[in-house]
């Protein structure tokens, strides 16, 4: 192996630990914490999914295996409400390892689909099936008797484990596409800003639009999805949209698309000012 290849190899190396150490940090940032298990939080799951579409599957996998166990390590509490060996085995492999480790598959769409962006996203929906999959099963076993009842186990394991995962996968695909949108990640070596593209409204207003609609979003997903889980029993409930603030959300989505509408607005004018200021 050269010296290039060396310092190539130790690059990725200490890339991918950062990505880890970024992943975690953001982990453990909750915008909720279900009272019955479950949580969701500011995209945790997308260092790793940069991973696995910059650097291939396996550097993904691999970092993901980490992840898991990281997660498992932070998430050793969940143990002490299982009493047997296999079922302690089953936690770990289940909910953490294999659940996390998944998100490492994210990059395999970057071969077959050109556009960055829609393999990134195709390839988030992927995995969070995966993990999805994983906590699903988790529940409709090793779970059942515990924090879900005997009867109907694997139906209520899908509605119980669909209200952290649904939103944690609309939240990872928002802040997704917004990366992928600035950063290219195809190539090879240090990660670099898109090329700026031409666009009927000045890249500043039109991001600042963007988020902004993205924040509202990002609220009214985790809002509605929050009070879909029984905070005694976790069960999952359709009734209990009723307890959704929907004035907050209204309020809170019209503002948004308010302030978008002005950003947008000013953008365009001050594309229009600067282009008669050049003639």
């Amino acid at each position: 192996m050269t010296q290039n290849q060396n310092l190539s190899r130790t690059k990725k190396l200490v890339t991918v630990a950062i990505l880890i150490a970024v992943a975690t940090v953001l982990s453990l940032i909750k915008l909720v914490d279900l009272p019955c298990g479950g949580s969701i939080t500011i995209a945790s799951m997308l260092p790793i999914i940069i991973i696995s579409y910059k650097y291939g599957t396996g550097w993904g996998l691999a970092a993901g295996f980490i992840f898991g166990v990281i997660q498992q390590l932070t998430g050793l509490n969940t143990l002490t409400y299982v009493t047997t060996w296999q079922s302690v085995i089953a936690v770990i492999l289940l909910d953490y390892i294999i659940a996390y480790a998944v998100i490492g598959l994210a990059g395999i769409f970057r071969k077959t689909i050109k556009n960055q962006t829609a393999a990134i996203i195709c390839g988030t929906i992927f995995v969070c099936i995966l993990r999805y999959a994983c906590h699903v099963i988790s529940g409709a076993t090793v779970w059942v008797g515990l924090s879900i009842p005997d009867t109907a186990a694997l139906i209520y394991s899908f509605g119980y484990n669909a209200t952290y995962m649904v939103p944690e996968t609309i939240v990872l695909i928002i802040v997704g596409y917004y990366f992928s949108s600035m950063l290219d990640l195809s190539k090879d070596g240090d990660f670099a800003v898109k090329k700026k593209q031409e666009s009927t409204i000045p890249l500043p207003f039109s991001v600042s639009g963007g988020l902004v609609l993205a924040a509202a979003l990002i609220y009214d997903t985790v809002e509605i999805f929050y009070n879909l889980q029984n905070p005694e029993t976790g069960e999952f409930d359709i009734t209990l949209l009723s307890n959704v603030a929907w004035l907050y959300v209204g309020i809170v989505t019209a503002v948004a698309v308010i302030a978008a509408i002005i950003l947008f607005a000013t953008g365009k004018t001050v594309k229009k000012t600067k282009e008669k200021e050049s003639k």
